[in-house]
């Protein structure tokens, strides 16, 4: 599915089965949220942290996903066109940054 196409598939989800979209603040603190939970299986399962037997069974992907919701979210309710602010992004980061990346020592 193409970023276009998400965008589609979660605003027909929100009228469907969620009424309404929460206001951007609220989206913005569930981004937040869903951030946080990807960043604790990351520090305990990638990280120096101990995982704990409860965050075994936490999945990354399902993590991953709920953070995508909420960012389409936000670009749905904000008017933006996610896919062409990425592919514009992208194309900014790989003139900006092929030459720095390729001369860093540090990733050699």
């Amino acid at each position: 599915m193409n970023i276009k196409n998400a965008q589609i598939a979660v605003d027909e989800w929100i009228n469907a089965h969620g009424v309404r979209y929460f206001n951007e603040l609220t989206n913005m603190a569930q981004l937040t949220e869903e951030v946080g939970e990807v960043a604790r299986i990351i520090a305990r399962r990638y990280g120096e942290q101990s995982e704990k037997l409860s965050d075994k069974d936490k999945d990354l992907g399902e993590e991953l996903a709920d953070v995508l919701f909420v960012v389409l979210c936000l670009a749905n309710q904000t008017g933006i066109d996610l896919e062409a602010s990425f592919d514009k992004k992208l194309a900014v980061k790989t003139k900006r940054d092929h030459q720095r990346h390729q001369d860093n020592k540090k990733l050699k």
